[in-house]
């Protein structure tokens, strides 16, 4: 990458020989996490264009995703302005906290954090339309399709749950809310509005009690 011996040779860092690192999402611009990089894993990070850090309690390198899978594309690296300070922008492939959740300073349900990155993946597929993609092979097909899909899926999960198998009720209802979301990408409802919806819902039936 072009900016590695700009920053390299800029950086200050501490009497450690680490600087913090700040991890943004580049496309929803939340922050997601913030750790420390020693000289290594920079050079690494620029080199490889994916994010690595130096562990100070392990007083190790560690490359994000590694075991997990959840890498961090980088899509650019910066500097504030007394240089001790980075701000990387990444692309996530996964939650960025240990504990599944989005980002390290969000504390959420599993499954709400699962479906928020689910959503985002839909819309970047709505958005590039890669070759072979099954979410692709939706949009192209357009609103008709979609719907079709949701019907079709709504009722195989009220078949699956009139049996005695909970594996298979479980396996239908994710098919569904994955055709759910997708119909919602593409009428352009985001998860907020429907949360905000249950909210007030929520809300007036325990005015009410």
């Amino acid at each position: 990458m072009s900016d590695k011996p700009t920053i390299l040779d800029s950086v200050k860092f501490d009497d450690r020989g680490l600087v913090p690192a700040i991890v943004q999402d580049v496309r929803t611009r939340e922050v997601l996490m913030m750790a420390y990089m020693n000289r290594e894993s920079l050079g690494l990070t620029l080199e490889k264009g994916e994010t690595y850090f130096y562990s100070r309690s392990r007083g190790e390198l560690w490359h994000k995703g590694a075991t997990s899978g959840n890498l961090q594309t980088v899509r650019k690296v910066r500097m504030d302005c007394d240089f001790d300070t980075l701000l990387i922008e990444v692309t996530p492939h996964g939650p960025a906290c240990h504990r599944d959740t989005y980002s390290c300073f969000e504390v959420e349900p599993q499954l709400e954090g699962f479906l928020k990155q689910l959503y985002e993946l839909i819309e970047t597929r709505k958005e590039e339309r890669p070759d072979g993609s099954y979410t692709t092979y939706l949009f192209d097909s357009g609103l008709d399709k979609i719907l079709k899909k949701v019907g079709e899926e709504a009722t195989e999960t009220i078949v699956a749950a009139k049996n005695q198998d909970s594996g298979e009720l479980v396996a239908e209802a994710s098919d569904l809310l994955y055709h759910l979301i997708v119909l919602f990408v593409e009428r352009g409802v985001s998860l907020d509005e429907l949360t905000d919806e249950l909210k007030k819902r929520h809300a007036s039936k325990s005015g009410r009690s």
